[in-house]
């Protein structure tokens, strides 16, 4: 009488066959893999209104390379500086100056050392009407109905464009021509809609914009508007803030900043 061999493996699987062997590897990359997807962060970044269309470009780019999530606010630095000292909840600040990013490290709400200048940016006059050419000599003639420019107590290129008409002794002459944006964005909107027949904008905005006329405002005009990084006490600990803060002083970052037409420092 044969005697019935019992296997040990009460569901009937060889765990040393071929395919069982690959689905244990399968599973094992998978556990591999998980962590890895999980590891992915997101972080909140507030950004200066000339800044959007590299900001977006550079977000984009930052997020293909890590799967890490970059979520920006776009508006006036010194709105975004209101907020924060209030309690909003943004991993990091790029301002359109040097001041705010500094005078919230001394408040502190910034991270020490973390301050650094990402981009030099460039005042331009910006005309969308062929009629009224932009230049110093129309801003001299005074033969247009308004001047856009952006507050200049909450957005660096708008006291950038103020020193340049005290400058050029036009302050008090243009002053009732004057229409203020919130932010650079709506002053830009001001130009494009007709509004306003001129404004002073950021050289970035005109980025692919093929239309009107440009007077680059040379740099002796008005002082250097060097915008600043500071990662904040909230993102502090935010592995994807401290990896796009980072990022932003990588040789592809500058490319894509200089080709929007900022100065590095």
């Amino acid at each position: 009488m044969k005697s019935i061999h019992s296997d040990s493996n009460t569901n009937g699987v060889n765990p040393t066959s071929s395919p069982t062997r690959l689905a244990l590897l399968c599973f094992a990359v998978l556990g591999l893999l998980v962590p890895t997807i999980t590891r992915a962060e997101q972080a909140r970044v507030a950004v200066a209104a000339n800044f959007i269309g590299p900001a977006k470009e550079l977000i984009a780019d930052f997020m293909q390379q890590t799967g890490d999530v970059i979520i920006p606010s776009f508006g006036s630095s010194g709105q975004f500086m209101i907020q924060i000292e209030q309690g909003a909840d943004y991993d990091m600040l790029l301002s359109a100056d040097v001041a705010k990013p500094a005078k919230l490290l001394k408040d502190g709400f910034g991270v020490e050392k973390s301050q650094f200048t990402y981009a030099v940016g460039k005042l331009v006059l910006w005309s969308n009407n062929p009629a009224y050419p932009a230049s110093e000599n129309t801003l001299r003639t005074g033969s247009f109905g308004h001047l856009a420019l952006c507050k200049p107590d909450v957005a660096p290129y708008g006291a950038a464009a103020v020193a340049t008409l005290e400058t050029l002794h036009l302050a008090q002459q243009l002053q009732p021509r004057i229409v203020m944006g919130m932010d650079i964005a709506q002053a830009y909107q001001f130009v494009q809609s007709g509004n306003a027949e001129l404004g002073f904008v950021a050289y970035s905005q005109l980025h692919n914009q093929h239309q009107g006329t440009v007077w680059v405002v040379p740099p002796a005009l008005y002082p250097p508007i060097r915008q600043d990084v500071v990662l904040l006490k909230q993102g502090a600990q935010n592995q994807a803030a401290r990896a796009f803060l980072a990022y932003l002083q990588s040789t592809k970052a500058r490319a894509i900043i200089i080709s929007y037409g900022y100065d590095m420092p």
